[in-house]
């Protein structure tokens, strides 16, 4: 309930910021622990880990939906972005070479608020 929590907490954090929060509430737990519980709760479908390019897999409780992500080149500050138009426009593919296809995934790059205003 602990990594869950946590996770709830801090959208889009990463294995050791989840650690982090854990034992700040439960004081030692092991970082295989974590790991287990993280890699237990996304098969249950509680949890999405998301890989952004360049970046380490990070955990969110937004599941259920197909939404994107947002990340700044310069912070790598990260942020949800639902489908620009309709449902799903993004899962019908122009060739889905015979594929199911059942989730999309699209990053948008560019620079945070807090980032762009520091290099203006």
């Amino acid at each position: 309930m602990a990594v869950l929590s946590a996770v709830h907490s801090h959208p889009h954090a990463d294995t050791d910021s989840i650690i982090g929060v854990v034992r700040e509430r439960l004081g030692a737990v092991s970082h295989q622990a974590v790991y287990d519980v993280l890699r237990a709760l996304t098969t249950a479908g509680l949890l999405r880990r998301i890989e952004p390019p360049g970046s380490v897999a990070r955990y969110e409780a937004r599941v259920g939906d197909n939404h994107h992500h947002v990340v700044c080149r310069s912070c790598g500050a990260i942020a949800d972005v639902d489908c620009a138009v309709g449902t799903a426009p993004c899962l019908i593919a122009s060739d889905n070479h015979g594929f199911a296809i059942d989730e999309a995934e699209v990053v948008y790059r560019g620079l945070c608020p807090g980032c762009s205003t520091a290099t203006s």
